[in-house]
């Protein structure tokens, strides 16, 4: 009696293998674009952040809120992924774009809106975040943020 051992894999094992694999690789890749464009959209608001104690101390010594032009010492920022950041009447818009950026959010824009509280404290609100609670608008109309809500880091996403 001449039994033969198989060793190896058979031709429907490698192919159920190379299916699951296909399968996740189907899954993952729209979750990495998502992924990457956060992070672009996180460089912006890095960016942004530059401004914000410029904003803060002229709105304690002026009691207004500042356009660029009343930011001496300052000047419009941009990075890999953003062709202008910023501000006009304390709210700062950051549009996104340039050949490094992934074309999803080629042309949006962010925006960071200052709300003042009860003690003259200036709150910002980030993109589709709800406005901070306790707080009184600024009586600017901010341009729209065109993000999408996926797109946007979660401290700027809308609650819902």
């Amino acid at each position: 009696m001449n039994q033969k051992m198989n060793s190896g894999f058979t031709l429907i094992e490698l192919m159920i293998v190379v299916a699951i694999v296909g399968i996740l690789s189907a899954l993952a890749a729209p979750a990495y674009q998502n992924y990457i464009v956060r992070s672009q959209v996180t460089e912006g608001l890095t960016l942004a952040e530059g401004w914000k104690p410029a904003i803060l101390e002229y709105y304690a010594n002026n009691g207004g809120l500042p356009s660029q032009s009343d930011l001496s010492g300052t000047a419009p920022a941009s990075g890999k992924y953003e062709t202008t950041i910023t501000v006009n009447s304390g709210v700062i818009q950051i549009v996104y774009g340039g050949a490094a950026a992934n074309p999803a959010i080629n042309g949006a824009v962010l925006t960071l809106v200052p709300y003042t509280n009860d003690n003259n404290d200036i709150l910002w609100q980030c993109g589709l975040a709800p406005p901070p609670t306790g707080t009184i608008a600024t009586g600017v109309v901010p341009p729209p943020t065109t993000l999408a809500p996926s797109q946007l880091p979660t401290a700027c996403q809308s609650p819902s």
